[in-house]
């Protein structure tokens, strides 16, 4: 197993260096590249809050790709008149789908504190904070998200009249704000964190995928990332050990770890304009065969235990996904049960997961 950790952490290397671009973007997978599975779609695109996690990772393994990233962030389409960052971005910095997902601005500010918190941040890098922190403020009114937001899974919508908002976009919105806070003290931004975090916590039982108007109740992953990154609650508190527990009952299997319940997700969905997709699409060749298990999300589980203290626990889910990819140097989207399917292979985020949940593990 050291021997395997060892051969991960080396191609997570080449990953993250692959998705940093030259002109600065962080794309979710180099389909570009001769590795990457010629069947599986194009993740050649960046996401915000996949960089995020790139960013850590590479932070942790003392690979430079913040500064140019941060450039190419304030030349985004629309990000100099909004201050906000929308669902993805072809590599030329347009939009590429132009879904308001929250979390995709948070996960900005949550980026440049985890690569200034300990050096001074440039002029030009507080400009790309001041405006991220200030556009998440704008669209924000005291319990709610005011404008029309996506989750992080492009599936679902809250609406404003109904004062629904995701729990994960909510958590990391708060968290972003509140190390915005710490990098350039601003009574605003503090505020509107201090807001999102009371709307989140006045949950009394589990926590659920939505809350406010109208609860969105389905079994999610993404809820433990209220735990890490936002660090919304302690690994103790009595809601989130009662989430983990729904979570390990409904979506867990084996140890993998899925999105959602009743997720169908195979990473054949149309994105961008992919002719021979179109074409088989309409045709009614595009049959679901259900989603996979996620190895991203079973090292967040492991990364969770972890913080709550359990090793053992951890191990199991960390040494899960080894175990499944162990003829394999790369680390996929998805793990299927039959041969059939083919998941997006790397994906950035499932090896800068792979990173992170090995650093607290003490693997590095």
């Amino acid at each position: 197993m050291n021997k395997k950790v060892k051969e991960l952490i080396e191609t997570s290397k080449q990953v993250i260096r692959d998705c940093s671009l030259p002109n600065g973007a962080l794309v979710a997978s180099n389909s570009s590249k001769k590795y990457f599975p010629r069947e599986a779609k194009n993740y050649r695109f960046v996401w915000p809050r996949d960089a995020m996690y790139t960013c850590i990772a590479a932070n942790i393994l003392g690979i430079e790709v913040h500064k140019k990233y941060f450039d190419w962030l304030l030349k985004a389409e629309g990000f100099s008149k909004t201050g906000l960052f929308y669902e993805n971005y072809y590599v030329n910095g347009k939009k590429l789908r132009k879904h308001f997902q929250p979390d995709q601005t948070g996960s900005v500010l949550i980026t440049l504190h985890d690569y200034y918190k300990d050096k001074k941040i440039p002029k030009k890098h507080e400009k790309l904070l001041i405006k991220a922190a200030n556009g998440i403020c704008g669209v924000w009114s005291k319990d709610h998200f005011n404008v029309l937001t996506q989750d992080l899974w492009e599936e679902r919508y809250c609406f404003a009249d109904l004062k629904e908002n995701f729990s994960y976009s909510t958590a990391i919105c708060s968290k972003g704000l509140m190390l915005a806070n710490e990098l350039m003290p601003n009574k605003k931004w503090e505020k509107v964190s201090g807001e999102m975090r009371l709307a989140l916590l006045k949950n009394k039982g589990a926590f659920t995928r939505s809350f406010g108007g109208y609860v969105d109740s389905r079994e999610d992953a993404s809820l433990l990332g209220l735990v890490w990154p936002a660090e919304m609650v302690k690994p103790s508190d009595k809601r989130i050990k009662k989430t983990v527990e729904l979570i390990k009952e409904k979506i867990v299997e084996n140890n993998g770890v899925y999105r959602y319940l009743g997720d169908e997700y195979d990473g054949w969905m149309y994105i961008g304009g992919d002719k021979k997709e179109i074409e088989a699409m309409q045709k009614g060749l595009h049959r679901k065969k259900g989603a996979g298990y996620w190895p991203l999300l079973t090292f967040w589980m492991s990364i969770y235990y972890l913080e709550a203290g359990n090793k053992t626990k951890a191990l199991n889910y960390y040494n899960k996904v080894l175990k499944d990819i162990k003829n394999s140097k790369f680390i996929p989207e998805q793990v299927f049960n039959n041969k059939t399917q083919i998941s997006v292979s790397p994906l950035c985020w499932s090896h800068s997961m792979f990173v992170i949940a090995s650093k607290k593990l003490g693997r590095l």
